[in-house]
Parts: C-alpha cells; sequence; structure tokens
C-alpha cells in the first residue's frame, strides 16, 4: 500500500520507513536490513574473544577475497578492525575541504594507517556530491535517506575503482557493545525517551503528520516506563544498518561488519557505561591493539551537513509547513527536509 504521510512522518521521526509494505508511491518498494538471526551470532565475553571471533572472520575474508578495503575513521571501533587488515590494504577516511570537522578523524586514522601498513585514500565530502549522489541512494532505498548513505556510496565507488572486492566497516560495535552512551545515561520515562529519540517531529514541519510513535509502545512498561534497551536493539539497530545496506547495495560493492554478527553474552553493565566506559568490551580490545594510545573519545562519523545547510531557508512543497523554525535546526534535521523534499521532487511527481 501507498501512504505518503505515514511515510514523511516516519522518516522525520527515524530516518527511514520503519513499516514493511508501505511505501511512497506505487512501484517503489523499501527493503530495510534483513536482521541477523540470533542463532547466527556468536555471543562473546570478554576482548579476547571479540579477538578471536574477528581474526576468524578475516581469515576466512582473505581466502575468498585477493583486495579488501576498510572505512577508517578517528574512532576506536574502525581503529580495531584495522589491526586485522593486510598491509598494504586501502583505508578510506572521509574529508570536507570546505570545513574542519573532519580534521580529529583524519590525524588519528592517518596514525592507525601508518601502525599496520595501510595505504589511506581521503574521500572528500562536498554539496555536489550529496547532489549528485542522494538520488541513486534514494532510488535504491524508495525513500529518503540518511545523511551518511550518499558518503558511503562515494567510498564505495572510489573503493570499486581501485580493485577492491569487499570493504569493512564497524558500525555495529556502537548497538552491540553499548556504544549509544547518551542513549543509555539513564532509566528513561516513556514520554522523556520519546522525545529524546525522534529525529525530528513531524507536527513541527509536516502539512499532514500522522502518529508514527507504535514502535515505542511495543516498548512500553507500564503507565509511563519503557524498555529503552529494546527499542534500542530493535528499531534503533534497523534504521543504521539499513543506511549501510542501501548505500553499499547501490554501489554494488559488497561490504562485512564482524560486530554485527555478535551479542554479549551477558547484559550490557549500565554503570559502566554511565560512568564514562562506553563499549567497555571493544575499549579493552583497543587497549590490546593499541596499548601505547589512551582510547580516544568517542566521535559519530562526521557529515558537513551543518555546513552545507547553514543558510538553506527550507522545503517550499505543500506538504510541508511555511513556518518551519529553519534557525532552530541542526543541519542534520535540515538534511532530512532537503532530501524528502528532493525525493518528492524526483520520485513522486513523476507517478
Amino acid at each position: 500500500m501507498t501512504d505518503i504521510d505515514f511515510c514523511l512522518s516516519s522518516y522525520m521521526a527515524y530516518r527511514y520507513t520503519f513499516k514493511d509494505g508501505v511505501d511512497y508511491v506505487e512501484g517503489m518498494c523499501h527493503e530495510n536490513f534483513p536482521p541477523i538471526p540470533d542463532d547466527k551470532k556468536v555471543a562473546v565475553k570478554t576482548a579476547r574473544e571479540i579477538d578471536e571471533k574477528i581474526q576468524r572472520d578475516f581469515d576466512r575474508l582473505n581466502g575468498m577475497y585477493e583486495k579488501i578495503g576498510i572505512l577508517l575513521s578517528g574512532g576506536m571501533d574502525s581503529a580495531v578492525l584495522a589491526s586485522y587488515m593486510k598491509s598494504g590494504s586501502i583505508a578510506y577516511t572521509f574529508v570536507s575541504k570546505e570545513t574542519k570537522i573532519f580534521d580529529a578523524d583524519i590525524e588519528r586514522s592517518k596514525e592507525y594507517a601508518e601502525q599496520y601498513g595501510l595505504k589511506q585514500v581521503l574521500v572528500d565530502i562536498t554539496f555536489e556530491d550529496y547532489k549528485e549522489f542522494t538520488p541513486i541512494v534514494m532510488r535504491e532505498k524508495c525513500g529518503p535517506v540518511h545523511s551518511i548513505e550518499p558518503q558511503i556510496y562515494k567510498a564505495a565507488k572510489q573503493a570499486q575503482a581501485d580493485g577492491v572486492q569487499l570493504m569493512i566497516i564497524g558500525d555495529g560495535a556502537d548497538y552491540v557493545f553499548g556504544g549509544m552512551d547518551k542513549l543509555l545515561s539513564k532509566d528513561w520515562k516513556f514520554d522523556e525517551f520519546v522525545q529524546r529519540y525522534i529525529s525530528l517531529d513531524p507536527e513541527l514541519v509536516l502539512t499532514h503528520p500522522v502518529d508514527v510513535y507504535e514502535p515505542f509502545e511495543k516498548y512500553r512498561m507500564g503507565k509511563d516506563g519503557i524498555d529503552f534497551l529494546g527499542f534500542m536493539d530493535d528499531l534503533c539497530t534497523n534504521e543504521s544498518y539499513s543506511s549501510y545496506y542501501n548505500a553499499f547495495k547501490a554501489s554494488g560493492l559488497p561490504y562485512f561488519d564482524p560486530y554485527e554478527n555478535l551479542v554479549m553474552a551477558e547484559p550490557k553493565d549500565l554503570q559502566r557505561i554511565r560512568g564514562g566506559e562506553s563499549k567497555y568490551l571493544v575499549r579493552d580490545l583497543y587497549r590490546m591493539k593499541y596499548p601505547e594510545r589512551e582510547v580516544p573519545t568517542k566521535i559519530p562519523m562526521p557529515r558537513p551537513v551543518d555546513m552545507i545547510f547553514k543558510d538553506w531557508e527550507g522545503p517550499k512543497r505543500n506538504e510541508f509547513r511555511h513556518d518551519i523554525p529553519m534557525s532552530q535546526l541542526t543541519g542534520n534535521q535540515k538534511w532530512q527536509l532537503w532530501c524528502a523534499e528532493l525525493f518528492l521532487n524526483l520520485f513522486v511527481d513523476k507517478q
């Protein structure tokens, strides 16, 4: 079935269409990341067990592929994975010459690449790239996309040109090992978690917003509580995995995330996470790989959207309110509006 109002509201709130079988237009059916069955995941208790499992993965992959690349940022997740790469492999790091948001990533990732003999390739991201690649990843997703997807797509196409046959990523560490420290920072009340989690309130920006809060209700506990851990293992994980899944699918380059196939054998220690040790098992593994370094501060993968959409005046289509407080929105929120309007212009008006 098609329901533009629902799809737009879902995208604003969650950055993707969470409900299968509901799409913007006939003939464009979205496909989210297919969940990995629990019985296919490997339970781990220690950094040593993670190390052994990832090493087995790389031993297998090196026997299957002659040339493997890696998305390497300045964070510990990809830095850990870089330690398993064969010397001479290519590491792709994002950069934007128009902003300094990537500077910390570039400096640290260069050191990681040098330590393990990797060739580093900087992938420059510009507004022209967004305009060129966003329609491609939107067509594949059959809807508006996350701002990271055009970046990933560009890196994947560069890797293909370099002869890379498989890309390694480390997105899953945040979701498997407790890296979403702000969302794990407290035991939330239902309403405050909803307000904290949604990306952009549909009622603030859409002419015809609809109720899309069903995923939260699934995890309601009592009158005003919520199983936020269950919610994050479900919708939060699916949203992020779907972004990488779609971008690589659009590029045609296979990818592998060693963290996605793991699960913690014991419940997350929220006290440790809230005490400043998010992803404590991965931290331990980082210390094994880089004993001479301090564990880096968590840095989400940067996107130059704050700079790119700084002066953007907002959407003009009738699906969007004309009194949106644009000056109060973040760059990522402006991206969502720009991306949604572009999708409607390119794919819905042609129906």
